[in-house]
C-alpha cells in the first residue's frame, strides 16, 4: 500500500509538472513575439504586432503539441515495460510452482 501512496504521488508531482511546462512552452513565444512585435512597431513606425502575435500563438500551440506528443508516446512506453515486466514475474512464478 506504501507503494501504491508514493506512486500516486508521483503521478500528482508529475502532472503538476506537466502542466507547469505547458503553459511555459505556449506562453513564452507568444511574449516574445509581443515584445519583438512592440519593438519593430516602435522603431519603425510599422503595424506588425498582430502578424507576430498570430506567429507566436502558431509557435506556441505547436510546441505544446510536441510536448503532448512526447510524453504520450513515453507514457506508452513505461505502460509496455510495467506490462512486460509483470508477463515476465508471472512465468517466473509459474515456473516454481511447476518445480
Amino acid at each position: 500500500m506504501n507503494q501504491n501512496i508514493m506512486s500516486h504521488r508521483r503521478e500528482v508531482v508529475r502532472s503538476f509538472m506537466l502542466i507547469s511546462h505547458l503553459g511555459m512552452t505556449v506562453m513564452v513565444p507568444i511574449f516574445m513575439c509581443i515584445i519583438i512585435g512592440m519593438f519593430i512597431d516602435n522603431r519603425f513606425g510599422t503595424s506588425t504586432l498582430v502578424w507576430l502575435l498570430f506567429l507566436g500563438i502558431g509557435a506556441g500551440m505547436r510546441n505544446a503539441y510536441i510536448l503532448v506528443k512526447g510524453v504520450l508516446d513515453q507514457n506508452v512506453k513505461e505502460r509496455e515495460k510495467a506490462e512486460k515486466l509483470k508477463r515476465e514475474r508471472r512465468l517466473d512464478a509459474n515456473k516454481k510452482q511447476e518445480d
